[in-house]
């Protein structure tokens, strides 16, 4: 949950990733109707609904025979539909049904509900019962539309969104493929049977750029854990060896005080403090393994170099473009406006723009001073540096050194 919060927070904002954390953390209200005191009447029941149903308010994992067996184990008596237990299940079989199989383009009829039900779930009713049943969620609150047939209106997220996460997952380099295409899977289930079809190419698709480190699920639990209860962590940090395969940066072990986990041009960063140094560091999430929590207190976050009033995140990303640790500095350049979106994309609008000679635009900003370097050499065609003096002479040798391999 906390890397889908990560990556949506880039892809989507932070208004609506706010919203589609609070989304994913309400799922759960439809569960909240089991707790009525008639359901409370049946021991049996309660068993079933605890085990066989979750988050979405439906069956996820239950086949036919498991349901039957669970059904009729306590009392043959209650496999009717109009046993005390199961009428109190019908409702949630049939919302089951909807939001599998119905949209406002797939309307069902009360017989295609009563065909599906025998065919899923190997139950049987009546017109009458389907009826009830959906005016009860109806009242419960169900946005499902009687119109021509039934459709289920409204659902915790959109198809567009949903596609928009999903493709968000796969364009993140900070896990797997693997651990892609599952976490796509649970996503789907957000919606019915027709977007399935729709994003069914996306699981045969590989980014090739994804993490092979198998751990960095186990790895971002454990820090957040550890972030959670301010402790520090240790762990072994990775890198690629000329075989192309990742291997360990030394034999000893990183002591690191964690404050933060972010998503940055689609690589999943730590921001923490390396135990021996009072200043900030930066540490990829697919390049840790073999997470530890320690016993001993993190150092306050307000002790670090840099992040003494605390660490707002989206000024912080602005300033460490590529995320290189140090001193953040201001900038004064000189370019054009065409190059404007390129400024916000990389800086944010944090910046202040005034209007130079002919067409030329003067830009002051805030950044770290590697990642500003390093940004000027990919830009340098468009952009001239006006000051620091320091940072243009840097980049006036830089230019000279590569000027000279090409002679």
């Amino acid at each position: 949950m906390i890397l889908v919060q990560n990556v949506v927070f880039m892809h989507l904002g932070p208004k609506a990733s706010t919203r589609f954390c609070k989304q994913a953390m309400c799922a759960k209200k439809h569960i909240a109707f089991f707790n009525m005191e008639e359901t409370k009447q049946n021991e049996h029941y309660k068993y079933i609904f605890k085990n066989r149903y979750i988050l979405r308010g439906g069956l996820m994992d239950t086949n036919k025979e498991i349901f039957e067996r669970d059904i009729n184990a306590k009392n043959p008596e209650d496999s009717t539909m109009y046993g005390t237990g199961t009428k109190k299940m019908l409702n949630m079989l049939i919302l089951e049904i909807l939001r599998e199989y119905s949209d406002s383009e797939h309307r069902l009829l009360q017989q295609d509900i009563i065909d599906l039900l025998e065919n899923n779930y190997g139950l049987s009713c009546e017109r009458r019962a389907v009826k009830n049943n959906i005016t009860s969620l109806q009242e419960m609150g169900y946005d499902i539309v009687a119109d021509k047939g039934y459709f289920l209106n409204s659902r915790e997220f959109s198809d567009a969104e949903l596609r928009l996460l999903i493709d968000s997952i796969f364009s993140s380099g900070a896990i797997t493929d693997k651990e892609a295409h599952q976490l796509a899977k649970k996503f789907e289930k957000f919606s019915n049977k027709y977007f399935k079809s729709h994003v069914a190419h996306i699981h045969c698709v590989s980014s090739g750029k994804n993490a092979e480190n198998q751990q960095i699920m186990t790895s971002i639990s454990a820090i957040d854990t550890a972030i959670s209860k301010g402790k520090k962590i240790s762990f072994a940090y990775l890198k690629y060896g000329v075989d192309l395969k990742l291997h360990p940066k030394r034999e000893i072990r990183y002591v690191v005080n964690p404050y933060q986990m972010i998503n940055n041009r689609g690589k999943y960063y730590l921001i923490g403090n390396y135990d021996a140094y009072d200043n900030v560091s930066h540490y990829r999430l697919d390049r840790i393994t073999d997470v530890e929590i320690l016993k001993e207190p993190r150092k306050p976050i307000k002790s670090i170099k840099g992040l003494e009033n605390g660490l707002n995140i989206e000024k912080y990303i602005a300033e460490h473009t590529y995320m290189f640790s140090g001193t953040s500095e201001h900038i004064k350049l000189r370019t054009h406006e065409s190059f404007i979106d390129d400024l916000v994309d990389n800086f944010g609008k944090d910046i202040r723009v005034t209007f130079g000679e002919n067409d030329s635009i003067i830009v002051d900003l805030k950044c770290n001073t590697e990642a500003f370097f390093y940004w000027s050499l990919q830009y340098g065609q468009h952009i001239e540096v006006l000051g620091p003096e320091s940072m243009r002479e840097r980049i006036r040798q830089a230019s000279m050194e590569i000027c000279k391999k090409y002679e």
